[in-house]
């Protein structure tokens, strides 16, 4: 209980400042259309109007609750307009990015840290990789593979493998360098090759950071999906529900995509950190 009631307090106070904002941002929209009307709205008709307008420059809470209802319960998952059927089609596209992207992650972080050649070569441009706006490469991302044929979902899946991999590659060289000087000495007093150190010692010290990491990766894999279908047009997905929300002034729609996005990624997440526990604890590392 005691870890509940300051998460609640926060919420509150979030939903309150939401309501608040909502009626500052809806107003001008409100009195304009009392002004034609030749009426006058009182505070109370006032709050009513800017908590229940069909395209408000910020929907209430409320009104984002019960898109997001109708949009999920009472719709067929099998629907093009319910929100798990476009969740499902960014997620395929997520877990597909994510794994590529840790997998190469991994295979960097191995390679800077035993090859003296890579960690002087490749880590600086891994680092200056990020630096570049993933707005400016997804659609040359997109126009290439298109022109050799690729379509559909590896695209996506490649620029949110842009995203995801970055996060592996930093946590794990941090963790593969984690051991002990004095560790690594045990081991080579007990004659362990190269091999036998990495599994032995290495790759369970960094276990603890490769899970930090794949949190951050899946994040911003989720990220990079979504992205990706922005260029494209996309019919189906998060991205697709977020341009069709844009295009025809829905904000409604908009933030009920959001906050399915945000609730996608919250999953995959605590995904992982069940993982992390399990694995941590069969390896005797969680405390």
């Amino acid at each position: 209980m005691r870890a509940v009631v300051p998460v609640l307090t926060v919420v509150a106070v979030i939903v309150a400042i939401w309501y608040a904002a909502a009626v500052w941002l809806n107003a001008p929209w409100a009195r304009d259309m009392a002004a034609r009307q030749d009426r006058e709205l009182g505070a109370a008709e006032l709050v009513v109007d800017t908590w229940s307008q069909d395209k408000p420059k910020l929907p209430a809470p409320h009104q984002v609750v019960t898109e997001l209802w109708e949009t999920t319960v009472e719709k067929s998952v099998t629907s093009k307009r319910s929100l798990v059927y476009h969740a499902w089609v960014t997620l395929s596209a997520t877990l597909a990015g994510f794994g590529l992207g840790t997998a190469l992650g991994f295979a960097l972080a191995v390679g800077i840290v035993y090859i003296r050649v890579m960690d002087m070569s490749v880590m600086p441009w891994v680092i200056a990789s990020q630096t570049i706006p993933i707005l400016a490469i997804a659609p040359m991302i997109i126009v290439v593979l298109n022109a050799v044929g690729v379509s559909g979902l590896l695209p996506k899946a490649v620029i949110s493998m842009y995203l995801s991999f970055f996060p592996v590659v930093v946590g794990m060289v941090k963790g593969l360098r984690s051991p002990s000087a004095m560790q690594l000495d045990q081991m080579r007093t007990w004659n362990a090759t190269s091999a036998q150190e990495f599994v032995k010692l290495r790759l369970p010290s960094s276990m603890p950071y490769l899970f930090a990491s794949l949190k951050i990766a899946m994040a911003a894999s989720l990220v990079g999906a979504i992205v990706g279908e922005l260029p494209t047009g996309a019919v189906a997905g998060l991205g697709a529900r977020l341009l069709a929300g844009s295009y025809y002034g829905q904000t409604i729609q908009i933030w009920s995509a959001l906050f399915m996005a945000a609730a996608v990624a919250a999953a995959m997440v605590g995904l992982i950190g069940v993982l992390q526990r399990v694995t941590l604890r069969r390896m005797g590392l969680d405390r």
